[in-house]
């Protein structure tokens, strides 16, 4: 169990519910993934019309804590608007706030990010900001009250994993405090355990297990890296060295000359 924004949760694994075949093949996934945390986007639909309930529901069975996004917003605005009916459809405070500023990479706008999550915070959520990896940006959003972050690996749905290694290390360093979730560009297992041996406290994807040939089976593999990577950051990585060194001392050994 870890603590994240006042809940405990049992895995470090968030993951969402787009993209996939069918709703079972998700619920199959989700259950595989043993994630603690499912994100789900709330559509252009009115909570008193009961938009969706079917779906909801079926989240709902899972058992995980939500994480409603604002995706697809290009505004500080229309992001606050979506947050606020989420919560009063989900009934919870949290919200993965996505504000948009290209149509192109999905990155996002740091401006209208910062201006949301500041109105957000007011009002009474738990903001987890949707960033790039920028250290200043970052920074900006803890100065307006946000206490988790989460920075991109790389663009939304691209799959390329840690574009910027240098960046997330060097968040990890300078906010050794804050909660920090790689949000976006995983692709494979091996991507996620990296992020979690440079100390990310989770990984939030969705693509990577949706779109795979066998969904369910990417997801065990996704819980199992994202363990393994934590066991490895808590066990002590060995440093990075040029010289070479043998793991068999050679002092001590006796060596044996042939006689000819």
């Amino acid at each position: 169990m870890w603590n994240i924004a006042d809940k405990s949760l049992k895995s470090r694994l968030f993951i969402g519910t787009a993209l996939y075949p069918s709703p079972q093949i998700m619920q199959d996934a989700i259950r595989a993934s043993g994630a603690g945390v499912i994100t789900v986007s709330l559509r252009r639909q009115s909570p008193q019309q009961k938009g969706g309930l079917q779906f909801w529901d079926l989240i709902r069975d899972l058992g995980c804590e939500l994480l409603p996004n604002t995706a697809g917003c290009h505004s500080a605005a229309e992001a606050v608007t979506t947050a606020q009916m989420a919560r009063e459809l989900f009934g919870t405070n949290w919200v993965k706030l996505e504000v948009i500023g290209d149509d192109y990479n999905l990155q996002p706008d740091p401006f209208g990010l910062v201006e949301a999550a500041e109105q957000l915070v007011k009002l009474g959520f738990e903001v987890f900001p949707y960033s790039t990896d920028d250290l200043v940006l970052c920074r900006k959003l803890l100065d307006v009250g946000c206490r988790v972050l989460m920075p991109w690996g790389a663009p939304i749905g691209t799959g390329r994993g840690l574009i910027n290694p240098y960046a997330l290390q060097t968040l990890r360093q300078r906010l050794p405090d804050t909660p920090l979730i790689v949000d976006a560009g995983i692709g494979a297992p091996s991507h996620a355990a990296k992020a979690m041996e440079f100390g990310y406290d989770g990984i939030l994807l969705n693509t990577a297990v949706a779109r795979a040939a066998d969904p369910v089976v990417m997801a065990e593999a996704f819980r199992l890296a994202v363990e393994s990577g934590r066991k490895a950051f808590e066990a002590g990585l060995m440093p990075e060295r040029d010289l070479a060194s043998p793991s068999t001392p050679v002092l001590g050994t006796p060596f044996w000359q042939q006689e000819s």
